[in-house]
């Protein structure tokens, strides 16, 4: 029975959109046409390499680890290897993980929720090289980081 009233409600639901909502819409796919697309993506696996690169309507190509893409981190080479082109190259599609990624967004350095970029920012922030060891201890021995004042400034 619950089944049954679940199944009323739902073919009863409308999605409404409002004129306001779609005039937003058409402006932002008047803004996409000056944007490039993508035309092709290739996936480059192999050790130390795992690159996605995006070939934009415009010449230009995008490289981004496959790595900082939400998404795709538990995909194999050969899913990874499958990718739809949708949107008339604004998009990409995933099919076997089931995840997409917004173009224009992933050409502005946005990888994934806010969340995600987090993580990533935390991740570069951790790494350590004996450049980043010497520049730490040339900044202690100048006395760290300067105080900050009442006024929250430097000095």
């Amino acid at each position: 029975m619950e089944k049954q009233n679940l199944a009323r409600r739902a073919a009863r639901a409308r999605v409404v959109t409002t004129d306001a909502e779609i005039d937003r819409a058409i402006e932002r796919a008047r803004r996409l046409r000056n944007e490039p697309l993508v035309t092709e993506v290739e996936y480059r696996p192999g050790p130390g390499l795992d690159l996605l690169i995006l070939k934009l309507s415009d010449g230009r190509r995008h490289v981004i680890p496959r790595e900082d893409l939400q998404g795709l981190e538990t995909g194999r080479p050969e899913q990874l290897a499958r990718v739809e082109i949708v949107g008339g190259g604004t998009g990409l599609h995933w099919p076997e993980l089931d995840a997409d990624l917004y173009v224009p967004a992933l050409l502005r350095g946005v990888y994934g929720t806010r969340l995600w970029m987090a993580r990533i920012g935390k991740r570069g922030g951790s790494v350590t090289s004996a450049a980043k060891k010497a520049a730490a201890r040339t900044n202690g021995k100048l006395g760290g980081r300067p105080r900050r004042n009442a006024n929250g400034a430097a000095g």
